[in-house]
């Protein structure tokens, strides 16, 4: 509140004067004041998170009383993020079989706290999203999907998501300028005099401008639950290693289980590099025709599809343990779906970042490397080149990363175990003088 001097009460008494400036002294600053004033700013932040957690521990079971106790602390929405145990009660919550509907009041929780302007907030609905668009679109093709309830809130909470991802690209393109090699770069010196010629550069179109959507028809599904991943890609290095891993096991599941073909690429390598070594050939080739496949495409045979799943199962865990990872990284969610490039480049772009994110767990990693190997396997039998291509360099540069690591761990523990052996002490050298 703005206070205005009048020049005709300049004969006001001393009293009416302090009184005045004491109410003055005890009133808010003016809104421009707090507009500018950062610990205001960060007040407000505070407030509007510890608002919308409240409200989200009224919607969980008698436990959300862990979830309402991240309320009191400085960062609200950073704590809740970064707690397994508000993890676990939300995601058996999304995951429950009467979940997204449209009178689901958790997909409303998650629709309304993606509205707010809080870029904490925004973050902490969006580390749920692989866990939301894994359920809806396993859901959605599932052999049972007839029979299950409505999910529109699930579709809600991803138009949501593609609507603000649709309003920042401002209706352009997404687009990649492709190299031209007969221009010099700090990597190479092209062989021929280099001409600058600006219409041979070559623009590349990642993704087309973004249509206007208010509901999930099936033949725009793909490109909806994509741009919400590629909206989920910006802010990917702050996600925490739940949601990362998450999205992991749901691409391995979508990308389909039952395939040998997701270690082939590490077989034919190892084997080349074995230079045509009969055992470990042998050895894969029984196993391709135990497995029931024959060039990608399973054998009309069922009686055996017990065995024939612990066959491949048994490839890929030796296969997986070859590389180091651990055979409980094997676990998937979900079911297989269709995979159009609307839908798979953001998962490879997101699975890149999980395999060779410097700050990432070892665990998503592994995980990671997992689901790229199964994708592969996809792309290879769905004859995909772009899919083919980005998958097969992802695996080859984990395959070099490991290999790097292995070299470098074991270098590091010669080196300790050599400080740790005592030298034998020399002999003093004995110099003849001669007189």
């Amino acid at each position: 509140m703005d206070f205005h001097r009048n020049p005709s009460t300049n004969s006001a008494s001393s009293s009416t004067s302090s009184t005045s400036s004491a109410a003055a002294h005890h009133q808010p600053p003016p809104s421009s004041a707090t507009d500018n004033d950062p610990m205001h700013s960060w007040w407000e932040s505070v407030s509007k998170q510890r608002s919308r957690i409240l409200s989200l521990a009224a919607l969980l079971p008698s436990d959300g009383v862990a979830v309402s106790s991240l309320a009191d602390s400085d960062r609200p929405a950073v704590s809740l993020l970064s707690s397994p145990s508000a993890y676990s009660l939300i995601s058996s919550a999304l995951s429950s079989p009467k979940s997204g509907s449209g009178s689901d009041r958790l997909c409303q929780w998650l629709y309304e706290t993606f509205q707010s302007s809080d870029p904490h907030l925004r973050l902490l609905v969006l580390s749920f999203l692989p866990l939301l668009s894994g359920i809806y679109l396993s859901r959605v093709h599932s052999s049972d999907s007839s029979s299950l309830p409505s999910l529109a809130g699930f579709e809600a909470v991803l138009l949501a998501v593609y609507s603000s991802e649709a309003k920042s690209r401002a209706g352009k393109p997404l687009l990649v300028q492709i190299p031209d090699l007969s221009q010099p770069s700090l990597y190479h010196a092209p062989r021929n005099k280099a001409v600058d010629d600006r219409s041979r550069q070559s623009v590349g179109v990642l993704s087309p401008p973004l249509e206007p959507h208010i509901a999930v028809k099936s033949t725009k599904r793909a490109i909806i639950v994509g741009t919400a991943l590629d909206c989920y890609y910006k802010q990917v290095s702050q996600m925490p290693a739940w949601s990362k891993l998450d999205f992991c096991k749901f691409a391995a599941a979508w990308a389909g289980q039952d395939c040998p073909c997701r270690t082939k690429l590490d077989r034919d390598e190892d084997n080349h590099h074995e230079n045509g070594n009969v055992n470990g050939n042998g050895h894969i080739r029984l196993l391709r025709e135990d497995s029931g496949f024959s060039n990608g495409t399973r054998s009309g045979d069922g009686d055996e599809v017990d065995y024939e799943d612990d066959v491949i199962k048994e490839v890929v865990v030796v296969e997986m343990n070859n590389l180091g990872i651990n055979e409980e990284n094997l676990e998937t969610k979900g079911v297989r779906i269709p995979l159009p490039w609307e839908l798979l480049r953001p998962v490879v772009t997101i699975l890149g970042h999980c395999l060779f994110g410097p700050l990432n767990s070892q665990d998503v990693k592994d995980s990671a490397s997992v689901a790229v190997r199964c994708l592969y396997a996809r792309a290879s039998h769905d004859l995909a080149p772009q899919a083919i291509l980005a998958l097969q360099s992802l695996i080859r540069l984990d395959k070099n990363a490991r290999a790097a690591a292995t070299t470098a761990a074991t270098v590091t523990t010669n080196a300790s175990s050599n400080a740790n052996t005592p030298n034998k002490a020399k002999k003093p050298e004995i110099l003849l003088v001669s007189k």
